[in-house]
């Protein structure tokens, strides 16, 4: 029972990505620890020189700044830390993330791409393998038929092909 919590833990910090995803978070960080904090040290160098801090409101908008561009460093570093590469070219006879699978549901056909949470945009189909969807695709082979527990109620899809 211990050891399926750990590996559930494990599971949790794992941050599923393509190597795209991946090569622009670190773009983005180096920004925000270059570009980003310098802009922020000016706005905060120039602040303190208006005078008084405790009624200063651009002094306190620049701190905020700050503290919101260091949270986001970190997260994307943890990110990255906690990265596993999408493999693009695994397998296809089993929905895995990377993976495009099409179903057919009572309203037409859908296409959906798991991916991992950062780089899920399901407008455009991308969806995220910690979704409910993506949760009750995985694992399932061509053919199976999934039932998913949504807000608006149960949607079931048929698995067409995985890809």
């Amino acid at each position: 029972m211990l050891k399926r919590i750990l590996k559930n833990l494990q599971n949790m910090t794992k941050k599923y990505i393509s190597a795209e995803g991946l090569q622009k978070l670190k773009e983005k960080l180096e920004f925000l620890k270059t570009t980003k904090r310098r802009e922020i040290a000016n706005r905060i160098k120039v602040a303190k020189e208006l005078g008084d801090l405790s009624e200063n409101a651009e002094y306190q908008d620049a701190k905020d700044e700050q503290a919101f561009n260091e949270g986001e460093i970190l997260e994307i570093e943890n990110t990255i830390k906690n990265a596993v590469i999408i493999d693009k070219n695994g397998q296809h006879n089993i929905v895995e993330v990377g993976n495009s699978v099409q179903v057919k549901t009572t309203s037409g056909e859908k296409e959906f791409m798991i991916v991992g949470s950062n780089e899920a945009d399901p407008p455009l189909g991308k969806i995220s393998n910690e979704s409910p969807i993506g949760q009750a695709l995985l694992g399932k082979k061509k053919g199976d038929d999934v039932e998913v527990e949504t807000p608006g109620g149960k949607i079931k899809y048929k698995i067409l092909a995985i890809s």
